[in-house]
């Protein structure tokens, strides 16, 4: 019987190499790709595509890249331009998830004639009984665990996505079994930043690639009081206190903007609270249709942590959501990911 293929993103990091070597090591036929999204970036640059494919050489396995710049700036780096336009929080994680290593890779396994894909996220798929369907849940990784980011998995995908790295706890797992092998990434520093940004100044980037310009604008109170000048809206995002400009007996925070006057909304850190929010573009990653409102544990940002939160059906694509206790600075332009248990049961983007 032929080892079952499998096409595995590689951006040149320990994560991809050591599962790289973890399919090889369990009987399957791995193929490295990597992808070429966006010249100059963290992940994507030429030192990348040097350390993958000599890592898949020292491991005995194909490589290949796919020039994808033309789709990547479209899906990812224009979502996130017009985000920030229309006074957003971006996750261009989320988005490249979803276009680039799940979707434009997954048409290339099936190209290929692979029977999996696989990447070296922290995360897990597996069947799950009570559900009676492959799903996707939490890896053991704990505070490393990515699964937010993937809540848009199409539900019949999950069941052709492997996760090597699941089980693991810590990334220093990871290294040690690298530098076990030998691998030359054993080392190699994680990338922290927007790959696309690496010297993490969004600001510039913005100016750089769009439309938006410096701006001035008057800062407010939710009453109306001018209290000081903003720049433009596009270098703030609800919940901000650092960098405004501004000096007031208590603390103030951005929470919201008035995109038609210009303005940017500030008030005390309880005006940043609220206990109900829309989501558009919902995913929702379970066989059966959500019929009716039903409970679950719910999260607003990759580093926050789940509260519980009632859920309506999605109707167009679009869902509301209502939560037990009051939310700190829900973000229009992030992801809500909803949880039972370990288990993601779907996600969509904040409106408000």
């Amino acid at each position: 019987m032929e080892n079952k293929k499998v096409l595995l993103g590689m951006s040149g990091g320990v994560d991809s190499s050591v599962s790289a070597l973890l399919l090889k090591q369990n009987g399957y036929d791995p193929i490295g790709m990597t992808l070429e999204l966006f010249a100059g970036s963290s992940c994507c640059n030429i030192s990348t595509y040097i350390d993958a494919k000599n890592v898949c050489n020292s491991i005995g396995i194909p490589h290949i890249t796919d020039d994808c710049k033309t789709l990547f700036k479209k899906c990812v780096i224009q979502d996130f331009i017009d985000c920030y336009s229309n006074c957003k929080t971006p996750n261009p994680c989320i988005e490249c998830n979803k276009y680039m290593k799940f979707g434009l890779m997954y048409e290339k396994a099936k190209e290929l004639g692979c029977d999996y894909i696989a990447t070296g996220h922290y995360a897990k798929t597996e069947y799950c009984e009570k559900y009676n369907q492959y799903v996707l849940k939490k890896s053991n990784a704990g505070k490393k665990d990515q699964s937010y980011v993937l809540y848009n998995l199409p539900q019949d995908m999950i069941d052709k996505v492997l996760f090597p790295l699941a089980n693991f706890e810590s990334k220093d797992e990871i290294r040690k079994i690298a530098k076990e092998h030998n691998l030359i990434v054993a080392n190699k520093p994680d990338s922290e930043d927007i790959c696309f940004i690496p010297d993490g100044n969004y600001k510039k980037f913005l100016e750089q690639n769009s439309d938006l310009k410096a701006k001035e604008g008057n800062i407010v109170t939710r009453q109306g009081k001018v209290i000081g000048k903003h720049t433009g809206l596009y270098k703030y995002t609800i919940g901000q206190r650092k960098g405004l400009g501004i000096s007031n007996p208590v603390p103030l925070f951005v929470i919201g903007f008035n995109q038609e006057k210009n303005e940017l909304i500030v008030g005390e850190e309880k005006e940043l609270y609220s206990k109900q929010l829309n989501a558009i573009d919902a995913n929702w990653m379970i066989k059966d249709k959500l019929k009716e409102k039903i409970q679950v544990s719910a999260k607003t940002r990759y580093s926050t942590k789940e509260s519980k939160a009632i859920i309506y059906p999605i109707e167009n694509g679009k869902m509301k959501v209502e939560f037990i206790e009051p939310q700190r600075a829900i973000t229009p332009g992030q992801s809500i990911v909803f949880y039972d248990g370990d288990i993601v049961l779907g996600g969509g983007k904040i409106e408000i």
